[in-house]
């Protein structure tokens, strides 16, 4: 995950900070920095692949990048997109004097280790208090004013931490990468439940790849993702045949069944019956 970690006792350094609209459809930059660097999409969408995993930023979607590492675009990101960066450097916790002795120079040192480790990837902050000290991080390094430049590696401290402490809440958690993921498959995979599954079509919405999709909805939904989509189209089949006069082949067809026999199959292997029984079973209790 290429995590960050943030120490209480050592100050970011900023790099550089801004704001940008994308002039025409682009790839990210294929490079390896020697600072770390936050986007904030405001609009549109940014993707990015960190050392051969995909990252989908879309608006309100807060991303942390790790220098040294290997980043990449293997999607085009969309013109008009519009997104904050903040390039910075993290030092390592500085070591403090304990005792000094005089007359020979002795001293001990212990290491203050009050640290915090910074999310990879935070989901849905419009209108929160990060995107709000994100806007004036960007905007005062564009101020003529000395003492907003004098205190924007203070402003950069205190935006981490609050992201840090932010991630660490049981709201937060719900925005993880991986929930949030599964969660947006899960309604996608419900407004195509009459279309056969495709992993293409997953990939090229999403614009990750099928591998990465397949593991984070599988850890967090219990089931993949063809297994649930087909539990969808079942249930849908389930409530065709109990509500409406559609026959099987129609009930099939409108699912996205080409072959009725296939479609009997997975519905038996569902529900313990053919579409037939089931109809004239739910028809018995009333």
């Amino acid at each position: 995950m290429h995590e960050l970690i943030l120490w209480n006792n050592s100050m970011p350094v900023i790099n550089g900070c801004d704001k940008l609209v994308a002039p025409e459809d682009f790839l990210h930059a294929d490079r390896i920095l020697d600072f770390h660097v936050l986007i904030y999409v405001v609009g549109g969408a940014i993707y990015v692949t960190e050392d051969d995993i995909d990252y989908n930023v879309e608006a309100g979607g807060l991303l942390f990048l790790k220098a040294g590492v290997h980043h990449y675009g293997k999607y085009k990101i969309s013109r008009g997109t519009r997104w904050h960066f903040v390039h910075f450097y993290l030092d390592s916790p500085i070591a403090h004097p304990e005792t000094v002795s005089t007359g020979i120079a002795v001293k001990e040192y212990h290491l203050i280790s009050d640290s915090m480790p910074l999310p990879k990837q935070l989901f849905q902050l419009q209108g929160t208090d990060i995107e709000q000290q994100i806007f004036a991080l960007t905007e005062a390094a564009h101020s003529a004013d000395a003492g907003h430049l004098w205190t924007q590696n203070a402003r950069l401290f205190a935006l981490l931490s609050d992201i840090g402490f932010y991630s660490q809440t049981a709201n937060a958690s719900s925005r993880s990468d991986s929930r949030s993921l599964s969660v947006r498959i899960c309604n996608y995979l419900k407004d195509h439940m009459n279309e056969p599954f495709r992993a293409e079509d997953l990939e090229a919405h999403f614009y990750l790849s099928y591998k990465h999709m397949a593991a984070v909805f599988k850890k967090e939904q219990g089931v993949t993702m063809q297994a649930y989509h087909n539990m969808l189209r079942m249930e849908q089949a389930c409530r065709l045949l109990q509500t409406t006069l559609l026959s099987i082949g129609e009930i099939a067809e409108k699912l996205g069944f080409s072959d009725l026999l296939y479609f009997s199959r997975c519905f038996h292997k569902y529900s313990g019956m053919s579409p037939s029984a089931y109809r004239k079973a739910v028809l018995s209790h009333y």
